[in-house]
């Protein structure tokens, strides 16, 4: 009788494992949709300036007007490329960007950190908020002058975590994923760098 009624325990607990695997896959199905623009790349004064952008759909747009804050990390890295090996991992620069609207204050704030400095703002429309948020302008990556001269690209990811698991399902929930979405993209090929 015990082990019937073990067996059957443990039945429901793999049924019950399958079901949460199920509804966590199908939520990840549904990602938000995100689109990184560019990115470009620019030499000036033997500086490399990067250009890029993200758009997002209206379902995470919405979330955001909504009151749901938040966090979107950016990396913007310059790769060499080697033909027999990795790509070479040269010079990077990461930026976190927090959107929070108040519906009720009607209230737009963003925040930027790249690691060294902190910026806040405080917008009067939505659309300039994303505005700021999103778009990132001749941000200087590295001086050629620095690197050795070869071919390059440069990779934009762009990532925003979901809210956090509860703890216990945490641990047992190791297979879904942190990220709401990550994507990532890359420029074009130049040649850049300094004979040495």
């Amino acid at each position: 009788m015990k082990k019937i009624f073990i067996d059957c325990f443990k039945k429901d607990i793999i049924l019950f494992l399958i079901a949460l695997i199920f509804i966590f896959s199908s939520s990840q199905s549904s990602l938000i949709a995100a689109e990184i623009s560019g990115p470009e790349v620019k030499i000036y004064e033997n500086e490399i300036y990067v250009t890029t952008s993200i758009t997002f759909d209206d379902k995470f747009l919405e979330e955001i007007k909504n009151g749901i804050k938040k966090e979107l990390v950016f990396h913007i890295d310059l790769f060499r490329v080697w033909e027999m090996w990795p790509d070479e991992f040269i010079a990077g620069k990461s930026f976190t960007r927090t959107i929070k609207v108040d519906p009720v204050k009607t209230e737009f704030i963003a925040t930027s950190n790249d690691g060294t400095s902190q910026v806040r703002k405080r917008f009067k429309s939505f659309e300039s908020m994303l505005q700021w948020a999103l778009n990132f302008e001749n941000i200087k990556l590295a001086n050629i002058k620095d690197i050795e001269n070869g071919v390059y690209f440069v990779r934009v990811t762009a990532e925003s975590k979901i809210r956090k698991l509860p703890p216990v399902l945490g641990y047992f929930m190791f297979f879904v994923s942190e990220n709401s979405f990550k994507i990532k993209k890359e420029s074009k090929y130049f040649t850049a760098g300094s004979l040495k």
